[in-house]
């Protein structure tokens, strides 16, 4: 079951369709001893793109899963699939618009048990997703403990994303975020460079997504799932 799956994760690499990766580095990725694969970006992911990653990670035994940034992009076959809610969007249209719009086309096709939703929470105002979002980045401790809170008590959602996005966090804010948490999972991604830095994110996340890093120093990247891993 998806559920039970992704609650075991404690590292996982994301991959972005738009990017370029070797196939060397490919396999150092999907052999690493990772916990899985997600597949996703902010821009220039598309159906055809994804198809091409996903093809290529499927060489491998291992999960692979797509975080989906648009309905024009889902690719069937995956493991299952992450939706994003980015909570602190100033346009309701990433909290449910596009949401309800995948679901009014796609309705009758969708595996509801492979699909999971994310609360996520995007905190670095340089970003592109927080530009895009129009996300709120200039809030509390206090009020991300809120955030978390409302993610798992009034909207039940099993996963619950920190994001700093190209950035390394504050590992106060994580630990603000873990706080609000009693089921729902933590998961911190952004900015992860070093196994130092997986290492303390790991201390406080449930999980920890590793990205950008893979195409800048592959070995450094794959140091990292030792980190997490032990």
């Amino acid at each position: 079951m998806f559920s039970q799956m992704i609650a075991t994760w404690r590292h996982v690499f994301k991959l972005d369709p738009q990017k370029n990766l070797s196939g060397s580095a490919l396999q150092q990725v999907c052999q690493s001893g990772t916990d899985a694969i997600i597949v996703g970006g902010t821009d220039g992911v598309t159906f055809d793109n994804t198809v091409e990653l996903l093809g290529r990670v499927r060489r491998y035994e291992l999960p692979c899963v797509q975080e989906v940034s648009s309905r024009d992009a889902i690719v069937p076959g995956f493991d299952g699939y992450l939706i994003p809610i980015i909570l602190n969007a100033s346009d309701v249209e990433w909290v449910i618009g596009a949401q309800h719009e995948a679901v009014k086309e796609f309705g009758g096709m969708i595996p509801w048990k492979d699909v999971m939703g994310e609360g996520y929470l995007v905190l670095n105002p340089e970003s592109h997703v927080a530009k895009l979002t129009g996300s709120n980045t200039d809030i509390s401790a206090e009020d991300v403990t809120a955030y978390a809170e409302m993610a798992e008590h009034l909207f039940h959602l099993p996963l619950f994303y920190v994001e700093y996005s190209g950035t390394y966090g504050n590992i106060e804010m994580v630990r603000a975020a873990k706080k609000g948490l009693r089921r729902s999972q933590l998961i911190y991604g952004g900015g992860i460079r070093n196994a130092a830095q997986a290492r303390e994110m790991i201390a406080v996340a449930d999980t920890v997504v590793v990205g950008n890093i893979v195409y800048e120093n592959i070995q450094d990247a794959l140091k990292t799932v030792k980190a997490v891993k032990g």
